[in-house]
C-alpha cells in the first residue's frame, strides 16, 4: 500500500496515477475518512485523560465526592466503549480503502488504455522464414503423441491438458535450465508453498481486486493456490527487520502455478497459451528503499530473461507496459514478448516488474538502515520461464519438416 502520510501530502499525485492506470480510487474519500479518525482519536484521548485524572482523585475523595466521582467514570467508560468501537470500525473501513489505492506509476510509464498501446523498446532476432508449412504447436504435439488435450479436459476441464513422452522431458528440461542459470548468477534456489493463507495474496498486492482469478479454498482452510512463486517468496520474511548486510536478498523459485483465467472466456481457448497450471521460474528481489538500486535491479532481472530467451534462439521483443496494462501494485513493468508463428507475431512470456516499497508496507517487511532508522524493502520480481508458453514457442520456431524439433544446443543436456 501507500504511504497515508504521502497520500495526505499529495493526493493530486494519487489520483493522477490512478487515472493513468485506469483504476478507481476515491482519495478524497479516503482523506474523509482519516481526518474523521484522527478527530475522533483526539476525542478518545481527552476522555482517557480525564478517565485517570478522576481515577487519580477517588483514592483521597469524601464519601459524597467518591460516589459523583464513580458515577463519572462510569459514564466516561461507557462514551469511550462507544467511542473506541466506532473508530476501530472506521480503521478497518480505512485499511480497506488503502488497500484499494493504487502504486503511483513511474514518470516512464506511457500512457494508454490496455496492452495495444503498450511501446516497444526493442526487438531481438528475426522470425525465422520457413520453407516448408509450419504446423502450430498443437498439430505438432498432437502429431507425435506428445500433447493430449482432450484428455487433459476430460480430467479437468477446459484450458487442462497432457504432456507426453519427449515434451514431458522438454518442459523439464526448459525449467531446470533456467533454474539452473539463476543459482550460476547467485539466486538462491528455494521450494515454496503453492497454497497460501489469504493474508499473504493481500501482502502482495493481489487482493483485494485479484480474487476471480486466484482458485480459493476459503470454506475450510482460508487458503489459495499461487498464480506465480513471487507470492510466497516475496512473503518469505513476511514480519521481519532484515539486517542491511543481508541485502539484497536474490531468490529464485520452480514452482507449479494456478490461475483461473476469469474474463478470458473464448479467448486463446486453443492449446497452451492460456492455460490453468503451468509450471514456472520466477526471480524475486528484496533490497533496500533507493530508487536507483530498484532501476538497476529492474534491468538486470529483465536482462537475466533475455539471456535465456537468446540462449534458446527464440526471437522477442520488449515493451514498456502503459498505465492501463498495468496493475495496480508496479511502478512499472516491462514485458518480453517472443514470437509465436501461429499467432503471426509476440505473445507475452515474461513481466519483469518494480514496486518501490507497495508490497512491503503491506507484508511489513523492512530493514534497518546505515543510521539505525527501520525501513521499508523494495521489492521485485521477474518471469524466468514459464512452461507452455516456451513449450509454443521452442515448438513452433524449432520444428522440422517431418515434424520433429531441433532441440537448441542448452537444453540437450537435460535430455
Amino acid at each position: 500500500m501507500l504511504d497515508l502520510k504521502r497520500i495526505r501530502a499529495e493526493p493530486e499525485v494519487v489520483k493522477a496515477g490512478a487515472l493513468k492506470k485506469r483504476i478507481e480510487c476515491d482519495v478524497d474519500g479516503l482523506l474523509a475518512l482519516d481526518a474523521e479518525l484522527r478527530a475522533r482519536g483526539v476525542e478518545i484521548d481527552g476522555l482517557r485523560a480525564d478517565q485517570n485524572a478522576a481515577g487519580k482523585q477517588v483514592a483521597g475523595a469524601s464519601p459524597d465526592e467518591r460516589k459523583q466521582l464513580l458515577e463519572r467514570l462510569g459514564q466516561l467508560k461507557a462514551a469511550l466503549a462507544e467511542l473506541e468501537g466506532v473508530q476501530k470500525q472506521g480503521q478497518a473501513r480505512l485499511r480497506e480503502m488503502l488497500l484499494r489505492v493504487p502504486n503511483i506509476p513511474a514518470a516512464e510509464v506511457p500512457e494508454g488504455a490496455d496492452d495495444s498501446e503498450n511501446v516497444e523498446l526493442r526487438r531481438w532476432g528475426e522470425p525465422r522464414s520457413f520453407d516448408f508449412e509450419p504446423l502450430d504447436h498443437v498439430a505438432l504435439g498432437e502429431a507425435q503423441g506428445w500433447l493430449d488435450v482432450e484428455r487433459g479436459a476430460r480430467l479437468a476441464g477446459s484450458r487442462n491438458y497432457v504432456l507426453r513422452g519427449d515434451l514431458s522431458l522438454l518442459e523439464g528440461a526448459v525449467m531446470r535450465l533456467a533454474l539452473e542459470r539463476m543459482v550460476a548468477k547467485g539466486f538462491v534456489p528455494l521450494s515454496v508453498p503453492t497454497l497460501v493463507r489469504s493474508e499473504v495474496m493481500v501482502g502482495t498486492g493481489y487482493f483485494p481486486g485479484g480474487e476471480d482469478q486466484a482458485y480459493r479454498c476459503d470454506e475450510r482452510d482460508d487458503l489459495c493456490l499461487v498464480g506465480t512463486a513471487e507470492v510466497p517468496v516475496t512473503a518469505l520474511h513476511a514480519g521481519e527487520i532484515l539486517p542491511l548486510e543481508q541485502l539484497p536478498l536474490r531468490f529464485v523459485a520452480l514452482s507449479s502455478c494456478y490461475r483461473r483465467e476469469a474474463g478470458t472466456y473464448g479467448k486463446d481457448t486453443r492449446g497452451l497459451y492460456r492455460v490453468h497450471q503451468f509450471q514456472k521460474v520466477e526471480q524475486v528481489v528484496i533490497d533496500v528503499a533507493d530508487e536507483q538500486r530498484s532501476v538497476e535491479h529492474h534491468q538486470e532481472i529483465l536482462a537475466n530473461a533475455e539471456e535465456l530467451l537468446q540462449a534458446l534462439e527464440l526471437p522477442y521483443r520488449v515493451v514498456n507496459v502503459c498505465g492501463g496494462d498495468l496493475g495496480a501494485p508496479q511502478v512499472q513493468k516491462f514485458d518480453i514478448e517472443t514470437w509465436m508463428p501461429s499467432r503471426e507475431g509476440y505473445g507475452e512470456t515474461h513481466s519483469a516488474s518494480r514496486f518501490h516499497d507497495f508490497q512491503a508496507r503491506r507484508l511489513d517487511l523492512r530493514y534497518r538502515d546505515e543510521g539505525g532508522k527501520v525501513r521499508f524493502c523494495h521489492t521485485l520480481n521477474n518471469t524466468v520461464a514459464a512452461s507452455t508458453r516456451m513449450l509454443i514457442a521452442l515448438l513452433e520456431n524449432h520444428q522440422l519438416p517431418d515434424g520433429r524439433l531441433a532441440v537448441p544446443e542448452p537444453l540437450r543436456p537435460f535430455l
